[in-house]
């Protein structure tokens, strides 16, 4: 903007003010300064996949449940669960989710017949993955 519609402008705003109105009545529209919207952006849901390297094993023999845990920072575990009746009961086995977002974690399951194991890191909780054990 050149000087002397600078000088022109403070003018017509003192003028507008000293006799009682508003400056903004007279701004130029390029003159007013509109902020951008600001979007707010929810953090995605944490969720965890689960896959068994095994459906069907013998008594205590080892596999792997492994998966991928998104919006789970790494370093944070994953632990077991079966159910035990109607209940969800946590296993001793655990995992840390890596850098990279995945886990792997090392399981013996006991209790002979078709059980239902998830993984679960907080409130988190992957779907159910069935192994057989005979």
């Amino acid at each position: 903007m050149n000087r002397a519609l600078r000088y022109a402008a403070v003018g017509m705003a003192t003028a507008a003010l000293l006799a009682g109105g508003s400056a903004a009545a007279f701004a130029a529209p390029q003159q007013v300064h509109t902020p951008a919207p600001v979007v707010a952006t929810a953090p995605a849901a944490a969720s965890l996949t689960a896959k068994a390297s095994a459906t069907t094993v013998k008594a205590w023999q080892e596999f792997r449940i492994s998966g991928a845990a998104k919006g789970i920072k790494a370093g944070t575990k994953v632990t077991v669960q079966q159910k035990q009746g109607k209940k969800w009961v946590s296993l001793p086995a655990q995992a840390p989710v890596n850098t990279g977002g995945s886990y792997s974690v090392r399981v013996k399951l006991g209790i002979k017949g078709v059980n239902e194991l998830r993984i679960a890191a907080g409130s988190t909780l992957s779907p159910v993955v069935k192994v057989t054990v005979r």
